[in-house]
């Protein structure tokens, strides 16, 4: 062990601050010193990333790296970058991850992953893909990010070893540039080396990783003149002169492994390392690489010649038998020319080869006839499947053959493709589906291989999707199946584009040629959604009609039927008819299953069933089917912007529940999630106007208002039909910020927009309401005439929610003698609804309205139940104005009962304490050894529980916790 460190340290020549960055790294990882002594404290991960160019001595670095961690008792997973491999879909990332857990059994294995198991298997090659939609990209990552995590808590500490990271596949590169980051939070060590000035554009994020060197990498610069002179003395003997080495040094500018290399020539040539020989450096240092290595190459003769070429097209882990087939050699010959090679220090190994140095592999590559080398790649191909390694691996090769119409190429390329995309990797699938359309594929699969890459492109490229698509349809179509399939897709592909008319123009046009009675009545389906959707459909009420007659005369016997009365369900919603029958045809579309993540179906109208149960009033009902469709999408590894969808309305029902902060959270991860996908989707209209409308009715006006500037929640509003109404949110974010007339002229756009479209339902865009609003303070009866067809339209629909908010509005805008009648009424109704945020609000606004008319007394009631629901519902600002009116009335906020308080745990109880002696939020933090945040946490917690805010707290809590006062903590 000493001999063998002794010699790495020799050859590590002027890296020491780059091993003291390992060393510090390593020491904080196991939370040891470099000597084992003491213990520094929490371990703790970082990310070293190393930059230089070829033969720098990037890989001896990374090689000492190993080597320290495992005598530090740390388990270390590597991987390698090549340039023949930087094309096949997760190389890296099975490299890392394959070896750790290809050993268990599949039970076992299946067991150990859960639901990860079918979304991270087939990428990392632990089993077949399965059939149905593939993993999303980033459904996939997150589950790579599961699997790394897992095993670096598993087998902590470990380290991650990267090496030639800019030849690294794009989407292991990609996985691991995000994940890079979060090594800090983990008892792990990334460690990543890269040739900064050979980075492809997918590779660009290895610049900005954060590590030690304070966000850029740790530079390996040239060897200096003393260096080189120590490296060639070690290798030929303390007898080699200055003049000898210092020439060295000239001819290699300080590039360690052609200095390693130069030596060795030196050495084999039996040259005396002194000032006469010198002037033969120049030629030796020329035979390292380039045209040098290939002429010594060529001396080794044909049939190694042809073995290194053949290795070379190969790439890396090299098998001798694989390379001869390919080269076309025999079994001895295949093995005298590896002797020869490794004799040549070309390669090394034995049952699996590899180049001994990046850089010759690369000088190999290049030296290959283009002809031959094309005929190689074939050649590897065609070995490649007949050994049974499949098609994914041989497609690599195909890529750099030529086309010739060859349907064995074009069959091998489709299945590639079917398999990498179903893995999880769709930019590579595509680039196989377009090698074979350059083929060209025989005349009659064209239209087929046409679908096939624009489906690969939907989630990434949805623009070169249509194009495609549409190319489709414009061939020949034997199959009526293949072309239906065409269009389905053609119009998901364009509605999830923003471009809805054009989605309900290609199936209509489809539905007039199709002869296949249910193939037309699926094609209806898909049109009604799309319409649907369309915020600038020119006939919603003749659409409507049809869609009643239709829905109407089906039973529901297959996912399309129920699609129909799904969306029946959705327009009778929107145009307000009473509740029960929306919810009759809702449980009529629910029977027989209608899942979320069914093949070539969209969730949307799923979506839609569990929606009208919520503004219905049956929220209950509406987690229940967001629970199992969320389960549905997890499952599938669909982590964009179905999660981001799901997520974010899963905060709005939060919200209509009055569950503020509960829907705050939720909607900020949907709107995390929908970053991924993308601005200005769809996924981010929602997530935007939700999380404004949940600010607003927290009382946070300036953090909405700048949430809405951040991400331009303005005109122009999207052509797709979003919830809530994204005008209709603009303009009540104008009324709060009280800007009147501005919001008078964006809602009344939004009732020109929706009435015509038969829109008429209060609860599901509560419009007239904000204008009511608007309106009254400049034109009063026009309010109370707005607010009334509000109320009326409520009543109409009947939801208890509904009617209640609305007069509520309606009283707000009404004279003074009518306002207690309207909102005793509406607390009535919302008393019997699940809504506890509008009953908070009509509670507060009832005993406002009472002390204003001089019965302080009866003000009580409704102020204290509205701030106790005000404090639960998490509405600051309602709880403000709540406290205001009750201190007007001469009322204090009630006191704690010891019951309340008994709730409470330990740790609450100590930082409400606390509050009570005046201690600010840093410093309960350091008295409680926590964070500011987890105490932030702590006293909402508190709030909650005991019925007030914050600002009532400290007063409330120092009444009903003896000691408090004096400085002592309660029991």
């Amino acid at each position: 062990m000493g001999q063998r460190s002794a010699r790495s340290s020799r050859m590590l020549l002027e890296r020491d601050s780059e091993l003291a960055a390992v060393d510090e790294a390593l020491a904080e990882l196991t939370g040891m010193r470099a000597d084992g002594a003491a213990p520094r404290g929490r371990p703790r991960g970082a990310l070293l990333a190393f930059a230089g160019r070829a033969g720098i001595g990037k890989t001896t670095l990374l090689t000492e790296v190993r080597r320290r961690a495992v005598a530090r008792g740390c388990a270390v997973v590597s991987a390698r970058g090549s340039d023949q491999e930087q094309r096949v879909a997760f190389h890296v990332a099975r490299q890392l991850l394959q070896p750790q857990l290809a050993r268990s059994a599949e039970t076992e294995l299946r067991a150990s992953l859960g639901s990860w198991y079918d979304i991270v298997g087939p990428a990392l090659g632990l089993c077949a893909p399965t059939d149905g939609a593939p993993p999303d990209p980033q459904g996939l990552r997150d589950g790579l990010d599961w699997v790394l995590t897992h095993l670096a808590v598993r087998h902590a500490p470990m380290v991650v070893v990267l090496d030639d990271a800019h030849w690294a596949d794009p989407e292991s590169l990609g996985w691991l540039a995000a994940f890079a980051p979060r090594a800090e939070q983990l008892p792990l060590l990334v460690v990543v080396a890269y040739r900064p000035d050979e980075l492809p554009d997918h590779a660009e994020s290895l610049r900005g990783l954060p590590g030690r060197a304070g966000g850029r990498p740790l530079d390996l610069e040239p060897l200096s003149a003393v260096a080189v002179t120590r490296l060639v003395r070690e290798a030929l003997g303390a007898h080699a002169d200055d003049a000898f080495c210092r020439e060295c040094w000239a001819v290699t500018a300080g590039n360690p492994f052609e200095a390693v290399e130069l030596t060795a020539k030196v050495r084999d040539r039996g040259l005396s390392p002194t000032e006469p020989g010198a002037h033969l450096l120049r030629d030796l240092a020329a035979a390292v690489k380039g045209s040098g290595l290939v002429a010594r190459l060529e001396r080794l003769g044909t049939s190694t010649v042809r073995f290194a070429w053949a290795c070379a097209v190969l790439g890396t882990e090299i098998q001798p038998q694989l390379a001869a087939a390919v080269a076309g050699v025999g079994h001895e010959e295949a093995a005298d020319a590896a002797d020869a090679l490794r004799g040549a220090r070309i390669l090394t190994g034995a049952e699996t080869l590899e180049f001994v140095h990046p850089l010759i592999a690369t000088a190999v590559y290049r030296a290959i006839p283009a002809g031959v080398r094309v005929a190689l790649h074939g050649q590897a191909a065609w070995c490649v499947i007949d050994g049974g390694q499949g098609p994914a691996v041989a497609a690599r090769h195909l890529l750099e053959t030529h086309p010739e119409g060859d349907t064995w190429v074009v069959r091998q390329l489709r299945a590639a493709a079917v398999e990498t995309l179903r893995a999880g990797a769709p930019d590579a699938a595509r680039s196989y589906l377009a090698r074979a359309l350059r083929e060209p594929p025989p005349f009659e699969d064209r239209a087929a291989v046409l679908y096939e890459l624009g489906s690969a492109s939907l989630l990434t490229e949805p623009a070169t999707t249509v194009n495609h698509l549409r190319a489709a349809l414009e061939e020949p179509v034997a199959d009526p199946d293949l072309r239906h399939r065409i269009v389905y897709r053609l119009s998901q592909v364009l509605a999830h584009s923003d471009r809805l008319a054009e989605a309900s123009d290609s199936l209509a046009r489809e539905i007039r040629v199709t002869d296949d009675a249910r193939v037309r009545l699926r094609m209806v389906a898909e049109q009604f959604m799309w319409d649907a959707f369309r915020a600038d459909e020119p006939d919603h009420p003749s659409r409507s009609r049809r869609l009643t007659r239709l829905a109407d005369r089906l039973a529901g016997r297959d996912l399309t039927e129920r699609y129909i009365i799904g969306l029946r369900t959705w327009d009778a919603v929107l145009r307000g008819e009473p509740a029960p029958v929306a919810l009759q045809h809702a449980e009529r579309a629910l029977v027989g299953g209608l899942g979320w993540a069914e093949p070539d179906r969209g969730f949307e109208v799923p979506v839609l069933v569990a929606l009208a149960h919520l503004y219905c009033d049956r929220p209950g009902r509406t987690e229940e089917l967001f629970a199992a469709g969320i389960a549905d999408f997890e499952r599938r590894g669909w982590r964009g912007a179905h999660l981001s969808f799901a997520y974010t309305l899963l905060a709005y029902v939060r919200f209509r529940r009055g569950r503020l902060a509960e829907a705050e959270d939720f909607v900020r991860a949907g709107l995390r999630l929908a970053a991924r996908v993308g601005p200005g989707t769809p996924a981010h209209w929602y997530a935007v106007g939700i999380l404004i409308e949940v600010l607003l009715a927290r009382g946070r006006v300036t953090e909405a208002a700048q949430v809405g500037d951040d991400y331009f929640f303005c005109a122009p509003y999207p052509a797709v039909v979003v919830f809530p109404d994204a005008q209709t949110v603009h303009g009540e974010l104008l009324l709060a910020r009280g800007l009147a007339k501005d919001a008078v002229v964006e809602l009344t756009a939004a009732g020109r927009r929706l009435d015509p479209r038969g829109v008429r339902n209060p609860s599901w865009c509560p419009w007239q309401l904000h204008l009511a609003r608007a309106e009254s303070h400049e034109a009063p009866e026009r309010a109370v005439a707005t607010a009334r067809e509000a109320v009326n339209r409520a009543r109409q629909f009947g939801a208890p929610s509904a009617v209640g908010q609305a007069l509520r509005i309606a009283a707000e805008v009404s004279p003074g003698p009518e306002r207690v009648k309207l909102l005793e009424e509406s607390v009535a109704h919302l008393e019997r609804s699940p809504a506890a945020y509008e009953l908070a609000c009509a509670l507060v606004a009832l005993g406002a309205e009472l002390r204003r008319t001089a019965r302080p007394a009866a003000a009580a009631e409704p102020l204290y139940r509205g701030l106790d629901a005000a404090v639960q519902c998490g509405a600051d600002g309602l709880v403000e104005q709540a406290r205001d009116e009750l201190a007007a009335a001469g009322l204090r906020p009630r006191r704690l009962h010891s019951t309340e308080t008994d709730t409470l745990t330990a740790r609450e109880r100590s930082a409400a304490a606390l509050t009570a002696r005046g201690r600010t939020d840093t410093e309960i933090a350091g008295e409680l050894r926590t964070d500011e945040h987890t105490v932030v946490r702590l006293l909402s917690a508190v709030c909650r529980k005991v019925g007030t805010d914050r600002t009532g707290l400290a007063s409330a809590f120092a009444e009903q916790t003896p000691g408090a006062a004096d400085g002592s903590l309660p029991r």
